[in-house]
């Protein structure tokens, strides 16, 4: 029971539902595993996505909700995956996908149960990398809506990561992030010889 998967938004997993009742949307879906899944296909496993902004001077990370995504699953594998954001009308169906993060994912959440202390689950995206890991995060009676990584929370990237990162090792906060803003800082311009 270490891990804990946050409810989604009710109206977030209505959108899924609805596009995934679309036949419009499952056929203009780029996801090939979808359209060809035997079967009902189910939204399970939601995950609310942060990204990560730039750490504030005084080290601390910021990090912004993006959406929510859910894994699609077809029998007992999970074939796509699904992403929402909020809009100022509300939730929103943003589209499906596929790739390694779904079998990347799983992987990460199925390590992250033989944890022993307990985590809320989470995603938190490092978009100038092409980095995405599960954050697990250490409070969970927080709202998978918001909340910003603790230096005692676990970052799991998902493979692939970027190189010198090692996928699937869980890493804390307080030692990842100065690898990732070290990363993330621009290099100074050098000056031409006059």
């Amino acid at each position: 029971m270490p891990l804990l998967v946050p409810p989604a938004p009710a109206p977030a997993l209505r959108t899924v539902l609805t596009a995934l009742g679309s036949p419009t949307a499952v056929s203009e879906a780029r996801t090939p595993s979808l359209r060809t899944a035997q079967g009902p296909c189910t939204p399970d496993l939601p995950l609310p996505v942060h990204v990560l902004d730039q750490a504030t001077p005084a080290g601390t990370p910021t990090t912004r909700l993006a959406g929510w995504r859910f894994l699609i699953r077809s029998g007992d594998r999970a074939v796509a995956a699904a992403e929402t954001v909020l809009t100022p009308d509300g939730w929103a169906f943003s589209r499906f996908f596929e790739g390694p993060y779904i079998a990347a994912t799983e992987r990460a959440l199925r390590q992250a149960e033989s944890v022993q202390q307990p985590y809320q689950a989470r995603l938190l995206s490092v978009p100038e990398l092409y980095m995405l890991t599960l954050w697990l995060h250490g409070d969970l009676t927080a709202d998978g809506d918001t909340g910003h990584p603790a230096a005692t929370d676990l970052l799991v990237p998902l493979a692939p990561a970027p190189p010198g990162i090692a996928s699937h090792r869980p890493h804390r906060v307080a030692d990842l992030l100065p690898v990732l803003t070290l990363r993330l800082t621009p290099a100074p311009l050098l000056s031409s010889p006059a």
